[in-house]
């Protein structure tokens, strides 16, 4: 596709009108410039009155929860965990996570996101809804191991390591497996190391729930000696590997530098941590200290939407409120959080920017919307203005997954169906026990 005389943010994010670029059959962007390419044969598209933008990348997301949208509500994080959330999911079949993480898909490329980090469960099923979906996703199995023995000893590894095997680097590259620790609440010492170095013989990266509440971090502090979560996970080898670590609502200064030192990704989610009453997280000093602060939306039991717009906007606003400083953060850093950092976090080093080269991974706002007017400035419209509903075409490496209200990839009101279905055949069993 060309898409032709169209505004971008170009590969350092600056505002640049009357562009021209042009995808391959490859899946990357060939060209771009203030020039048509020359000889150029294929589809184009009219970029008048259209804003084109590399793709979000989702750095924190349960894609089956779907299911759970509106279920599990005002509760603090462990009643909300333990007295609904994992009741309602031990009833989950594999064909639901399927067709719940296939409707998050379809949601995810409504509203401009190609890829997304996804800790769950029945990985065979969430690969083959992403596979179909067109998208991306760095997928991880979530072990949950009170039990001190090594992750080979439960029954979950065969999961663990099919998805190693199997789905790793898959579809092109389009879907990634990674390493996972639920969190150091919800396991010991002795499986997470073994994780972390079944991790390092399998060179995959990891993802983990971190420093979510205050009180994970107490009641953390009191088993291991006056450690933090992130001391305790640093103690045992798990950020020597590619790291995400999903919120650090309450991290200290020490614990942001060792994050920094190490390499690690975090992945901001605000809609969830105050939807969850977890508190707000500090990434304007993480970003100062050079961690790399990506965005998450979180389950839909916990947020309750895809729509990365939402969060750029609560991300980019929290900080100044939190800390009374309206210039503690700019729409720039939060829009790269949203897309290239993002993709770094998921070891995607040629995706999150309109650049030569790079896999394109593209969506286009309409910016003709009186939301978008006056175009003072782009990114802060952007940040502050936009809305996932701007977004009429989503591309994932060089395919159209979504324009102008068609899914050309999903059944979208199939997948509706089906997960409404689910959602009541679960309900149901859950308020009848003894049927």
């Amino acid at each position: 596709m060309l898409f032709e005389n169209i505004a971008i943010l170009d590969q350092n994010l600056d505002y640049l009108e009357g562009q021209f670029v042009a995808t391959a059959a490859d899946g990357t962007i060939a060209y771009v410039g203030p020039q048509a390419p020359a000889d150029y044969e294929g589809e184009t598209y009219d970029g008048a009155g259209k804003l084109l933008i590399p793709a979000l990348y989702n750095a924190h997301a349960h894609a089956p929860m779907t299911l759970l949208r509106g279920y599990a509500e005002n509760a603090p994080l462990q009643e909300w965990l333990n007295d609904l959330v994992w009741p309602y999911e031990a009833k989950m079949t594999p064909e639901d996570n399927y067709w719940a993480t296939l409707l998050s898909c379809a949601e995810m490329a409504r509203y401009g996101c190609v890829s997304f980090s996804d800790m769950y469960y029945h990985t065979p099923e969430r690969a083959q809804a992403v596979a179909e979906s067109g998208l991306k996703a760095n997928l991880c199995t979530s072990p949950i191991a009170f039990e001190p023995k090594g992750i080979r000893e439960f029954p979950i590894f065969a999961e663990m390591e099919e998805g190693a095997a199997k789905y790793h680097g898959s579809e092109n590259g389009r879907i990634r497996f990674d390493a996972c620790v639920h969190a150091e609440y919800t396991n010991n010492d002795v499986t997470t190391k073994s994780v972390v170095d079944w991790a390092k013989e399998k060179g995959l990266g990891m993802q983990i729930h971190l420093s979510e509440t205050k009180s994970e971090v107490e009641e953390c502090k009191q088993r291991h000696n006056g450690m933090s979560p992130v001391e305790w996970f640093n103690s045992l080898g798990a950020f020597d590997i590619p790291l995400t670590a999903a919120h650090c609502v309450w991290v200290d200064e020490n614990d942001i530098r060792i994050l920094a030192e190490k390499g690690v990704s975090v992945a901001h989610n605000p809609a969830s941590n105050m939807k969850l009453a977890s508190g707000f997280a500090p990434i304007a000093a993480m970003m100062d200290a050079g961690v790399n602060v990506c965005l998450g939306t979180d389950g839909m039991a916990s947020n309750n939407n895809h729509d990365m717009f939402q969060d750029m906007y609560l991300a980019a606003l929290l900080p100044k409120g939190n800390l009374l400083d309206p210039a503690v953060i700019t729409p720039k850093q939060i829009f790269a959080a949203a897309t290239r950092n993002g993709a770094l976090a998921q070891g995607r080093t040629d995706c999150g920017l309109i650049k030569e080269g790079f896999r394109a991974d593209l969506a286009v706002l309409d910016v003709t919307g009186p939301s978008w007017t006056p175009m003072t400035d782009p990114l802060c419209n952007l940040v502050y203005a936009g809305h996932g509903s701007d977004v009429v075409l989503t591309m994932c490496d060089g395919q159209v997954v979504y324009q102008d209200g068609t899914w050309p990839t999903i059944d979208l009101e199939q997948a509706k169906a089906q997960v409404i279905a689910r959602h009541q055949r679960i309900c149901g069993q859950l308020a009848n026990p003894e049927d």
